[in-house]
């Protein structure tokens, strides 16, 4: 199994790309070069576009501290529904 690139490598494989094109060869050419399949470059370029590598990094930070939130709200949402049939007396 192959390991996953951190985002920072992805950031410079599609500006490696962009050189590329920007230099003539054609979007198939430059996939080729920078080694992944048309998929994974197209799902890259979606995925992080025009970001910076700074950028991509804050945005993966953020990602996880959302997570981390949701989590801890699910938590609580449930103690509070806990809680509640246990005052109701429904147990």
């Amino acid at each position: 199994m192959a390991k996953r690139p951190k985002p920072e490598e992805i950031v410079a494989k599609l500006r490696q790309a962009d050189v590329l094109i920007s230099q003539g060869q054609s979007v198939a050419e430059a996939i080729r070069a920078i080694s992944v399949s048309e998929v994974t470059y197209y799902r890259w370029r979606r995925e992080f576009g025009g970001l910076k590598s700074d950028q991509v990094r804050r945005m993966k930070e953020l990602e996880t501290e959302n997570q981390r939130l949701r989590k801890a709200i699910a938590d609580l949402t449930l103690d509070k529904l806990i809680l509640q049939e246990a005052s109701r007396g429904n147990f």
